[in-house]
């Protein structure tokens, strides 16, 4: 038996505005090529018809092969006023470990991503201080940026 986490997948308003958004910010990087699927299998796959997938794997700080964040924009969006929220049940938010949490707020700030709450700072017994904030990238989903020491 074998298992191996490969990836998070983001569904885009735009693919390569938030791309660069998570390039820009966290310095995640791109693996190409760039993804531009259609056909049968991927009608299949998704239960869409005519459906077209383009999109790029970004890999995440910190490792040399991977995991990836997955970027994907679909031809056939389905529209919905909802954003996610970090109490709403489903994928809540992905998290960053960064030296300087203030430094990486600005970052996404200067980006066009949102503060969700307030930066805290808490001590946590047996594991150290914690500091940390929630944020929104440009098209609403949450991120973590943390520090521990």
């Amino acid at each position: 038996m074998y298992i191996k986490y490969t990836h998070t997948n983001i569904v885009a308003k735009d693919y390569k505005l938030l791309a660069q958004f998570y390039i820009d910010v966290f310095e995640c990087e791109p693996v190409y090529p760039e993804r531009d699927l259609s056909g049968e299998w991927i009608d299949k796959l998704t239960g869409l018809q005519n459906a077209q997938i383009k999109g790029i794997h970004l890999r995440l700080p910190g490792y040399a092969e991977g995991p990836t964040l997955e970027i994907f924009q679909f031809n056939l969006e389905k529209s919905t006023d909802e954003i996610s929220a970090i109490n709403r049940p489903g994928l809540a938010h992905i998290a960053f470990h960064v030296n300087d949490v203030d430094y990486y707020l600005d970052r996404l700030l200067k980006s066009g991503g949102k503060l969700v709450g307030e930066t805290v700072k808490k001590e946590v017994k047996g594991a150290g201080q914690l500091t940390v904030v929630y944020a929104r990238d440009p098209e609403g989903n949450i991120i973590e940026i943390q520090n521990w020491q």
